[in-house]
């Protein structure tokens, strides 16, 4: 079982950073839609002719800005949910783009807005410069946006040619000029977050390394003490059965001392992959807890379910022995077996001890031998 099995990582990396920059990166931007529309309005020749349409514009920005707040990520971040947040949320974002479009459209038009024509395109020419640069993630999406927000008033443009010339090939050409940023940023976001991605992956390794003993490939000391508590805690929480097996081999010391280390090595390998033959549940964590001791953390497990596969691992060890060199060596190993007591409300600490005296006990009782923890 992994490190982190008892926690599984469903949430891809990009789709998460992606996420958390879209959220970050759109909060202030409907404000902004917001108060570049009054002073649009404000500023115009005649701002209580328009009061209707006026208001109307007022209230669909402040709308947009609220649902842009109102919309946070959602709690489970598994793919799935992250893809349907992030299609939510261009959603709002392409949809304030169309509004302001139209309302930048509307405003070149009018002549009640000649005072204030000014602010809208500067307004326009800021909001879609921020989109090319902040929104870049999703490119295509992107450009639909920008192109919301240019295409209204170019088209107004268009329409009032050539009074509007000079300034309509001015807008054009900033459009172009955005789309080639917006496709060097795109590359860039992508990069910087393929380099995070890397450090992250690799950070997990070294984790995961730090993790596992190296001679067995089953968790170390650290991960039982990492793991141990947060499965007591998640079985007294749900009220499920959680058992403990330990593990000793007995006379290990033997092996060492007569046949050399490389042979007690190869031994505590052996050990560890006839336990994954037998405690081979997705659920079941293997750990070498140190030098010939190993440990069986089994969730969802009861007592007699443990014992069972505990003691077929015993009677299997003791039968076959361990092959060293062509030669066939005798190989049993002691166990102490036991269940957490959620009842008492049993503390991590208190449970490791009664399963650790039950395994002395099989020891001292003769070894080669399964000993239940007393209640």
């Amino acid at each position: 079982m992994a490190p982190d099995a008892l926690f599984p990582r469903n949430t891809s990396f990009a789709l998460l950073r992606e996420s958390q920059d879209t959220r970050v990166r759109t909060r202030l931007g409907g404000i902004y839609y917001l108060l570049a529309w009054i002073l649009t309005w404000s500023f115009s020749a005649a701002p209580g002719s328009m009061l209707v349409l006026g208001l109307a514009a007022t209230a669909f920005f402040a709308l947009m800005m609220v649902m842009r707040w109102l919309h946070r990520l959602p709690a489970h971040e598994n793919n799935e949910c992250l893809r349907q947040w992030i299609d939510r949320h261009w959603a709002l974002i392409l949809l304030t783009s169309l509004g302001w479009g139209l309302a930048h459209a509307w405003a070149l038009l009018r002549p009640e807005f000649e005072p204030s024509r000014l602010i809208a395109t500067l307004s326009t020419v800021a909001f879609s410069t921020a989109m090319a640069f902040n929104f870049s993630m999703r490119k295509r999406r992107c450009v639909v946006a920008i192109l919301l927000l240019y295409a209204p008033g170019l088209a107004v443009l268009a329409w009032q040619w050539p009074s509007q010339e000079a300034l309509a090939v001015t807008l054009a050409f900033y459009l172009s000029y955005l789309l080639l940023a917006l496709n060097r940023s795109h590359r860039e976001y992508h990069a910087t977050l393929t380099m995070e991605q890397q450090l992250v992956d690799q950070r997990e390794r070294y984790e995961q390394l730090s993790r596992t003993d190296s001679l067995t490939q089953l968790g170390n000391r650290l991960q039982f003490n990492s793991l141990f508590p947060a499965m007591v805690a998640n079985a007294l929480r749900q009220g499920t059965p959680l058992s403990l097996v330990l593990l000793d081999i007995d006379f290990f010391k033997r092996i060492n001392d007569e046949y050399g280390h490389s042979s007690g090595d190869a031994c505590l390998s052996d050990f560890a992959e006839r336990m994954r033959k037998v405690f081979r549940r997705d659920s079941d964590a293997l750990l070498r807890l140190g030098g010939e001791e190993f440990g069986v953390l089994m969730p969802g497990t009861p007592l007699d379910e443990a014992c069972q596969l505990a003691e077929r691992f015993r009677v299997e060890l003791a039968t076959r022995g361990f092959e060293l060199h062509g030669q066939r060596l005798p190989l049993t190993t002691s166990l102490g077996v036991g269940c957490l007591d959620a009842k008492r409300n049993e503390s991590a600490e208190a449970f490791f001890k009664r399963v650790d005296d039950a395994l002395y006990r099989a020891k001292a009782e003769g070894r080669d031998r399964l000993a239940l923890a007393l209640s």
